[in-house]
């Protein structure tokens, strides 16, 4: 195989999948690239076996072929190159030539038919959802995942349709045990799609998703026996599902709040990051406390000292005294947009829902902690 490919639109693809191929597989083929030749084409592509991506580009074919070449290895090439031409070429007992006219590096390789096979599902179901839409609702869910190799139930976003007053939206859930967020949305012709069951999207294969839509414009998604498919333009991304059960995530979130607050976002948020100077793995709790038109906010750490800050709020029901961990309160507040976020309040053993006007259809749930 030889080719002349433009640097820039390589570097672009080669850059997405830096997160996707494994850095320490007992499979050295899954740390590389594959390219191969189509016609004036070249289609790049990348594994880790549970999510596989890839991509079309424009190239000089010189001559027919495929090669694979270490992902880390290429990325670096082409992030000091700049050139805007490189040319690769195979050489003789799986080495590979690359240049940008200016460098010259000779690298070992795999053999490309030890790479595994990528195969785009056939008759998918496709529906085609905006890209800030489906950006958005990965957004306001995602860091709500759980990160605990123990929790394999919750390690990602559970994706399903729901109906409500006779329409039907795309859901996405996501929990870690101590907090979770949930977003609705609507989408064209997405009674097409057989989500009545749900189905769960691994954290890995939403981030590489969201990367797909942060691109703007439509993106295709479908679901079919254990695969989701994602196409955009010349992109395609296909996750495999995870098969663990998703809980019952309707019976922690209660059905009415009887101290609903409205607070300042940006105020709340800052206010939070300060109280979460002084918290650790021991100490990680901010007590807020809700009294004539006040919301107090005490952070306390017996090893640093203290700290306590006042916002103003319009709330003029009886003391309320709750503890939270803040970090919960920060991830969930940078994802909003709201000017104004409504907090919503039982009693200190019930959990705190957050939502704003201009967040339609989240809704972010914060169990409370002891303090």
């Amino acid at each position: 195989m030889e080719i002349k490919i433009d640097r820039d639109k390589l570097f672009r693809s080669v850059s997405r999948v830096q997160s996707i191929i494994e850095k320490r597989s007992n499979m050295p083929i899954l740390s590389t690239i594959l390219l191969t030749t189509s016609g004036t084409e070249v289609n790049i592509s990348a594994t880790d076996l549970e999510l596989g991506f890839q991509q079309v580009v424009e190239a000089e074919i010189i001559k027919e072929g495929s090669i694979t070449i270490s992902g880390r290895k290429l990325f670096e090439i082409l992030k000091e190159s700049r050139n805007p031409n490189i040319h690769i070429k195979e050489k003789e007992n799986n080495w590979v030539f690359i240049s940008d006219n200016i460098a010259r590096f000779e690298l070992a390789c795999l053999p490309a038919d030890e790479y595994p096979a990528f195969v785009e599902p056939e008759g998918v179901e496709m529906v085609e959802i905006d890209g800030e839409t489906l950006m958005e609702m990965i957004n306001k869910t995602i860091y709500s995942v759980t990160i605990e190799d123990a929790g394999f139930k919750l390690s990602g976003v559970f994706t399903e349709r729901v109906t409500q007053e006779g329409k039907s939206f795309l859901r996405m859930v996501a929990t870690d045990g101590h907090r979770l967020s949930m977003i609705d949305k609507a989408v064209p012709d997405i009674d097409s799609l057989d989500l009545e069951r749900g189905v769960m999207i691994p954290k890995k294969g939403m981030s590489e998703l969201n990367k797909l839509a942060s691109e703007k414009g439509p993106i295709q998604i479908g679901f079919k026996k254990k695969n989701c498919i994602a196409k955009k333009e010349n992109a395609l991304l296909v996750m495999r599902l995870l098969e663990a059960k998703f809980p019952d995530y309707h019976a922690v979130i209660p059905q009415e709040q009887k101290k609903l607050i409205g607070v300042n976002r940006i105020s709340l948020l800052e206010a939070m990051r300060k109280m979460l100077i002084l918290s650790n793995e021991r100490y990680k709790a901010v007590k807020i406390s809700l009294e004539d038109n006040t919301m107090e906010l005490i952070s306390t750490n017996p090893d640093l000292g203290e700290a306590q800050e006042n916002i103003k709020v319009k709330y003029s029901g009886e003391r309320l005294e709750a503890g939270f961990n803040p970090k919960y309160f920060i991830e969930t507040l940078t994802s909003m947009e709201s000017e104004v976020v409504s907090l919503g309040f039982i009693d200190n053993s019930k959990p705190c829902i957050l939502e704003g006007e201009a967040d339609e259809g989240f809704l972010g749930l914060i169990m409370p902690m002891r303090v």
